[in-house]
């Protein structure tokens, strides 16, 4: 299963067992990426972690 990055448009090949909500990293750009669906398989920007600095 593959599909492109939204970042780059590189080939992001999906592994063996890889699931839904899983984050993996495009080998081309390195952004982080929340598998949304995987058939067909998709991806999305994965959503960035707010610091909360202790508060």
């Amino acid at each position: 299963m593959s599909t492109n990055c939204p970042e780059c448009e590189a080939e992001i090949t999906f592994e063996e067992g890889t699931e839904i909500g899983e984050i993996i990293v495009c080998p081309d750009c390195g952004v982080d990426l929340e598998v949304t669906s995987l058939d067909p398989a998709a991806v999305d920007l994965a959503p960035m972690e707010q610091e909360d600095w202790g508060e």
